[in-house]
């Protein structure tokens, strides 16, 4: 069984069973596991949260801190779960990188951490005609809505890496594709392995463990 999958089973076992290290069983705290430290979640960074993850100018780090904040690998671990109507997600990644052009079916909100964050955004899934960007520098806040495809990266004349929040809608993990890509970005992703299944489960590569071995290594990761 491929890594992906394996620590993915594992992770939904222990939340399907109710007790998990996150405190979600009964022990009579009502605080227990609703406490999130910054120090912990850097360790569980996932640096191959989504198809695109490996992809030159899209190579990040994804934390969840409460749901699954979109992510096509199942190894994803919030760091929080007792349920919410919300998920909360931190992306931390290097100038000139970010998430590529996609959607969602749902809001998907930002907080800017630290760094100046470029966005852009449009109506149709080439990435090559967004009608619209904007650059974000830390407290500033955007909110996208449903079926607008949207990119992000850290602005490339930043000098180090910079930290974003991430609040979306709830929804349900691999119920149907999520995100929705670019065909463009669907076929980068292709060549370098990846690609997602109908439920928006990432399909891993033979390579995947060397895959993320070295994105951890490049990053500095904390996975």
């Amino acid at each position: 069984m491929d890594q992906a999958n394996r620590e993915g089973r594992e992770g939904r076992e222990g939340r399907e069973g109710g007790e998990s290290r996150n405190g979600s069983g009964d022990t009579g705290d009502p605080m227990a596991g609703r406490i999130a430290r910054f120090a912990d979640v850097r360790r569980r960074g996932i640096p191959l949260m989504f198809i695109d993850s490996a992809l030159p100018g899209h190579r990040r780090m994804n934390y969840a801190l409460v749901g699954d904040t979109a992510s096509e690998n199942p190894d994803y671990d919030p760091i929080i779960t007792a349920p919410h109507g919300f998920q909360i997600g931190m992306v931390r990644a290097r100038p000139g990188n970010g998430p590529a052009y996609h959607t969602h079916r749902y809001v998907e909100s930002f907080l800017i951490l630290s760094g100046r964050w470029r966005f852009y955004w449009g109506s149709d899934p080439d990435p090559a005609r967004f009608e619209g960007e904007t650059t974000l520098g830390p407290w500033d806040y955007v909110s996208l809505p449903p079926d607008l495809y949207r990119g992000f990266e850290v602005a490339p004349d930043e000098t180090e890496e910079a930290w974003l929040f991430a609040v979306l809608e709830e929804h349900r993990a691999f119920a149907s594709r999520d995100p929705i890509w670019s065909p463009t970005v669907e076929a980068q992703a292709a060549a370098q392995g990846f690609r997602a299944d109908a439920t928006g489960r990432m399909v891993p590569p033979a390579d995947y463990d060397a895959v993320r071995r070295r994105l951890v290594e490049d990053l500095d990761g904390d996975a």
